[in-house]
């Protein structure tokens, strides 16, 4: 069957209600999350919807993505611009994950295909593309990588989560939709009240949440414990630690020598009873974490990692550029400044509560349209 004749096809079987969508995520939750959320919101609205998430044999992408949808492997690991072992292996597993996704493409004949950045993006739509398949590509952070930048130029839309977002594909602005960065269907608010008594915390204490991301942080594991030491009045503060899996032993350790109300988590699957709890964020700055932060307006501390082409500090000035967050870049970060920063807000509370008030000016009311209806929009 021909590339036409087979895309003509699968129209027609979306216009009965049925649609074949490959998912290409990349590297890590930060790729996978936003998909996944995008495909629980597509499921509401598109019955009969066929899914294949391509991912590439890392241990965490398998353990996040649910056993609902069918997975498929391909072979590729990141390029460096240096040269190493690790690079050598990344050229050689290069056209083993090219004619891997090719294949792919030719099996599953889908529909659509939605890349979410990465390395592992890039074959699937560039081929999909040349199959005649109609392909959007995702950006979850403000600075555009790499992948996307050069895949703007094959993709059908180009959806964004940022307004800023925009300056980084100038060649392709008549592609570009303005969709926000997906979030899962359990992040929902409730009361304050109500998500400190699921941690079993006191309603008059300062809460704060540190979060290093889906693997955690050890930088900031390590300079968080420092810094409390240099905290009076801590019988006054109560802590979320999501601590990632290396560091839960060490820091239940050390978390015994300190007399201050805690809880520690590995991972926290209900996330929004954390944010909810929370007076205080200290994070990284992923663009999930931006955009689950910008959903629960709250005043954070944002600790940038500082590489992968600083798509993090980019992130960050959403939020401080707004007055929404103080930023602390890593080469600055030790117990004396992120205690300085804790002391400042815990003391401060109208700073608080004005940041608080800086989310007004970051409106997800202007988003043009969800990234399932544009995706639906696409192929119908």
């Amino acid at each position: 069957m021909s590339p036409a004749l087979s895309r003509m096809t699968e129209l027609s079987s979306v216009r009965k209600g049925g649609m074949k969508i490959l998912v290409a995520c990349g590297g890590t939750g930060g790729h996978i999350f936003p998909a996944l959320s995008f495909l629980e919101t597509l499921k509401s609205k598109q019955k009969d919807l066929d899914v294949t998430v391509i991912i590439t044999k890392r241990k965490i992408e398998s353990r996040i993505v649910p056993r609902e949808y069918k997975v498929a492997y391909i072979s590729l690991s990141p390029l460096r611009l240096s040269f190493g072992a690790k690079n050598l292996i990344a050229l050689i597993k290069l056209p083993v994950g090219i004619l891997q996704s090719v294949c792919i493409i030719l099996k599953f004949h889908p529909t659509v295909v939605v890349g979410f950045g990465g390395y592992a993006t890039f074959p699937l739509v560039f081929f999909a593309k040349a199959f005649g398949i109609k392909t959007i590509i995702h950006e979850q952070n403000v600075r555009a990588g790499m992948a996307n930048k050069i895949l703007a130029g094959f993709a059908d839309k180009i959806a964004i989560s940022f307004p800023e977002t925009r300056e980084y594909f100038k060649s392709s602005r008549d592609k570009i939709i303005l969709t926000g960065n997906p979030l899962r269907k359990d992040f929902f608010k409730v009361s304050k009240k109500e998500a400190l008594g699921f941690f079993d915390f006191s309603e008059n204490k300062f809460t704060i949440l540190v979060a290093g991301g889906s693997q955690g942080s050890s930088k900031i594991n390590k300079v968080f414990i420092e810094a409390l030491s240099g905290i009076q009045d801590k019988n006054r503060l109560q802590v979320i630690h999501l601590s990632g899996m290396k560091d839960f032993e060490v820091l239940a350790s050390e978390y015994k020598n300190i007399d201050i109300s805690l809880k520690l988590f590995e991972f926290l699957k209900p996330m929004h009873y954390a944010y909810c709890a929370s007076d205080l964020v200290i994070s990284r700055a992923g663009a999930t974490t931006v955009s689950e932060i910008i959903f629960f307006a709250l005043p954070a501390i944002i600790i940038p990692y500082p590489f992968a082409y600083q798509h993090q500090l980019a992130n960050a000035r959403i939020l401080t550029d707004r007055g929404a967050a103080v930023l602390i870049e890593e080469s600055a970060l030790n117990a004396f400044t992120l205690a300085e920063a804790i002391t400042d807000l815990f003391y401060n509370r109208s700073r608080i509560e004005s940041m608080r008030g800086k989310y007004a000016l970051i409106n997800p009311a202007s988003y043009e349209r969800d990234l399932s209806d544009a995706v639906l929009t696409l192929v119908r």
